[in-house]
């Protein structure tokens, strides 16, 4: 008699702790160089901007900066050190922006700047904050480092308009929800990447490289934001499921649907995303249909294509402990919602 001696294969989640780990010590020094460029006389400044950095977050982007930087195989200086935190300092600003617009309470599970301290300090902390990144830009001296964050901030405020311009539009097409997401959201995973490999010095093979790398990182990352809006508990969001539904975002989620949907469907989507008339249970109903015609899976789906093309963006560079973070931190953008 033979015996079956397969047990059971438990995977291991991806994570981004190789990758936390490889550049814990920059990132440090990062952190002390946002704590040193927050300072003002203006006390309002430094105490609304450390609220945000305090409510913590993965510190993708600057990670994404020193990590790029050292697949290219810069191994010390500042330049490194002091982009990375530009980038955060721009990512810092436009959250702060971005709670404004959108009318947000919460921040990873925390009250947000703007329900604490106002709409107008948080807007004006918030250019505070971008003008403090294009100082420490100049001061590394780099006009192409310059050039490609100062476009990536150009391009990020093109998508928070073009957002607005899709919102509660049930007309909005897949390609313009992409382009909306690629504007703001993966263009400063993009111009993270591809400063890295601008700051060690690399052929230019090697920049447009890593910087669609971070592109699509952060497409497939935007992507499964918005499937976990409509999958998950708040803990895991830090904000309340169903936040994009009632301000009516149009996400793919949506977009899927309202296409497969017939016309009750139809014009449930358009009350609630257009006329912002809701009722009770409406949440439950647009889950009910997201569910009705997998349209999560089929987001996730597509976040899974852009995380392959990541992954194959880095494939000409050496293999070794910093590019298999990287991958890892692929892998761990898509298993979110598991």
């Amino acid at each position: 008699m033979s015996v079956n001696n397969t047990a059971p294969q438990h995977t291991i989640q991806p994570s981004l702790d190789s990758l936390v780990s490889l550049v814990d010590a920059d990132m440090k020094r990062v952190n002390q160089v946002i704590i040193e460029n927050m300072h003002s006389d203006v006390a309002l400044i430094p105490q609304l901007a450390s609220h945000l950095i305090a409510a913590g977050g993965k510190r993708m982007r600057p990670m994404l900066t020193l990590a790029s930087a050292r697949l290219c195989g810069y191994e010390e200086g500042d330049s490194a050190v002091n982009m990375a935190a530009c980038v955060e300092f721009i990512h810092t600003a436009t959250l702060l922006h971005d709670d404004v617009v959108d009318e947000s309470l919460l921040r990873r599970g925390q009250e947000s700047a703007n329900a604490m301290f106002g709409n107008e300090a948080s807007v004006l902390v918030g250019d505070f904050l971008f003008a403090r990144s294009f100082v420490l830009m100049v001061k590394n001296g780099s006009l192409k480092v310059l050039d490609i964050l100062a476009r990536a901030s150009a391009v990020i405020a093109e998508g928070e308009v073009m957002q607005l311009a899709t919102a509660n539009d049930m007309a909005t097409t897949e390609q313009a929800y992409l382009d909306v997401i690629m504007a703001k959201t993966a263009a400063l995973f993009g111009a993270a990447s591809h400063i890295g490999a601008v700051i060690a010095a690399r052929p230019e093979a090697d920049e447009f490289a890593l910087r669609d790398y971070g592109l699509h990182l952060g497409t497939a990352f935007q992507l499964i934001d918005d499937v976990l809006d409509y999958s998950a508990h708040q803990a895991t969001l830090g904000k309340t499921v169903g936040d994009d539904f009632r301000d009516g975002k149009v996400t793919l989620p949506v977009i899927i649907a309202y296409a497969k949907g017939d016309e009750d469907e139809k014009a449930f989507w358009r009350r609630c995303m257009e006329d912002q008339n809701f009722e009770d249970g409406d949440l439950d109903r647009a889950q009910v249909l997201i569910r009705k015609y997998n349209t999560l899976e089929a987001t996730m789906d597509r976040a899974r294509e852009y995380g392959e093309l990541a992954i194959n963006d880095l494939a000409t560079f050496p293999d070794g402990a910093i590019k298999d973070a990287m991958i890892e931190a692929v892998e761990f953008c898509i298993s979110r919602p598991y």
